[in-house]
């Protein structure tokens, strides 16, 4: 019976998807293992290492439809590694004893972990999907809210104006920032391991290297420069990665939450009917998306922590950290790939509300355009007086509730120099904009596609 988010029939795909699940389960793993062993037998024949009707015979076996998986069970709970198990039943599946020459020089370390490459390789082809999909509509969203004016916020108070699409442009490009390092870490972390029982492939003698090659050439994967079975660099990275991904997803998630609010009301997750409603206040609309994203990528952040620590393995082969790897990576890219679904369909159908953000400008009087005022006033009065000018009128539009440009326009200091026009147009947030629209067309520009 299921017993964890990530496979409960109820669950799963809130938290994960199918797709990824896959990738990461007792089938794909078991089949990645005999992968191995079929590229290392087709790659030993190559170099004369075992001979070739062998490894046809040992190739004709790597099928994970022909293995039995309650016999792996027991056996692992047994042996206490489930590659070995995986080779028994291989070789009792060859004819004519041919299957004693599978496994050749490898150790269970290198099939394992050269299966969670290719397990790693395919979950980051779905990684770097959802990456993509999710910087089309970020760009779709800042292109459309390109001028659409509404409040920028520092410590949660309304700051200076900016543009909705500016706002949506920032994400945009810290998403293509995640697919640069994706495209440039794959290299480093899709690579292979064979090294035999401490890394020196002593069992091949001189063949070790050429053997090595032939079998990452077979695989589609990076020859290491040397063994790496206590070095976990390259496990650690891909879960950094994706505890950066996530939480870029997760801000977002924070920002609509935010959004959301009654009092802010300025954009909406997506809608159908039911969503988001409450069991006892029929009024409500809660975010949905956002809260799993906002669990999926805290979670991921603490078995990245997990991950780290697996880097402090002990001399060439662990006892221990290793393991923890065995436990947190599947659930990190399971997670990680829930959390980039809910961000994709929430930034696909994202609702927003212009009239909303232009109102909310509004709220303060014009309090939000002070420093407009300020920095417009400043070449007839000096920064530092219009400053203080600008502060001590500021402090009436709190204690009045008047707008901040009808009190300007009574300021004998301000009407020498201004007109009631151009009070007016300061005091217009859209007029104090910057360059977002520019920014919003260059993350757009240097998108890659």
């Amino acid at each position: 019976m299921p017993s964890t988010i990530l496979d409960s029939a109820i669950f799963r795909d809130v938290f994960t998807t199918d797709a990824m699940r896959k990738v990461w389960s007792d089938e794909t793993r078991v089949q990645k293992y005999l992968d191995f062993e079929a590229a290392l037998a087709r790659a030993q024949a190559k170099l004369k290492i075992i001979p070739k009707n062998a490894a046809a015979e040992i190739v004709k076996h790597c099928k994970a439809d022909e293995y039995d998986f309650a016999e792996l069970k027991t056996k692992t709970e047994k042996i206490g590694y489930p590659v070995l198990p995986v080779v028994q039943q291989l070789v009792k599946l060859c004819k004519n004893g041919l299957g004693e020459w599978s496994h050749w020089g490898a150790t269970t370390q290198d099939i394992t972990d050269t299966a969670t490459i290719l397990q790693i390789r395919d979950a980051l082809d779905l990684i770097e999907a959802d990456l993509k999909a999710i910087c089309d509509n970020l760009a779709r969203l800042a292109k459309r809210y390109r001028n659409t004016p509404m409040a920028g916020r520092s410590n949660l108070q309304q700051a200076v104006p900016i543009t909705f699409g500016y706002k949506m442009a920032t994400m945009l490009a810290a998403f293509e920032r995640h697919r640069e390092r994706l495209k440039q870490l794959r290299p480093r972390v899709e690579v292979g391991e064979f090294g035999g029982a401490a890394g020196t492939l002593s069992s091949l003698g001189k063949q070790g290297l050429k053997c090595q090659a032939a079998l990452m050439k077979e695989l589609k994967l990076g020859q290491p420069e040397i063994s790496w079975h206590t070095v976990r660099d390259r496990i650690a990275e891909v879960g950094c990665f994706l505890g950066l991904v996530t939480g870029s997803c997760a801000k977002i998630a924070f920002d609509v939450k935010l959004m959301m609010q009654t009092e802010v009301e300025e954009v909406y997750e997506p809608f159908h009917e039911g969503r988001g409603s409450s069991s006892t206040m029929p009024q409500k609309r809660n975010p949905i998306s956002s809260v799993y994203i906002t669990a999926q990528s805290a979670v991921v952040k603490q078995h990245v922590a997990a991950l780290l620590e697996a880097q402090v393995e002990d001399h060439e082969r662990s006892t221990g950290p290793w393991e923890i790897e065995w436990i947190v990576l599947p659930e990190i890219f399971m997670l990680s790939a829930g959390a980039l679904a809910q961000t994709k369909f929430l930034t696909a159908g994202l609702q927003v509300n212009e009239k909303k953000m232009r109102d909310n400008l509004g709220i303060t009087k014009g309090l939000i355009v002070s420093e407009a005022v300020m920095m417009g006033l400043g070449p007839y009065l000096g920064r530092n007086y219009a400053h203080d000018l600008v502060y001590d009128i500021c402090r009436q539009v709190v204690a009045t509730g008047r707008p901040l440009n009808e009190l300007l326009a009574e300021n004998n200091e301000i009407v020498k120099h201004l007109s009631r026009k151009e009070i007016d147009a300061l005091c217009d947030p859209a007029n104090y904009l910057g360059v977002a629209g520019e920014m919003v067309d260059r993350a757009i520009k240097l998108r890659k596609k």
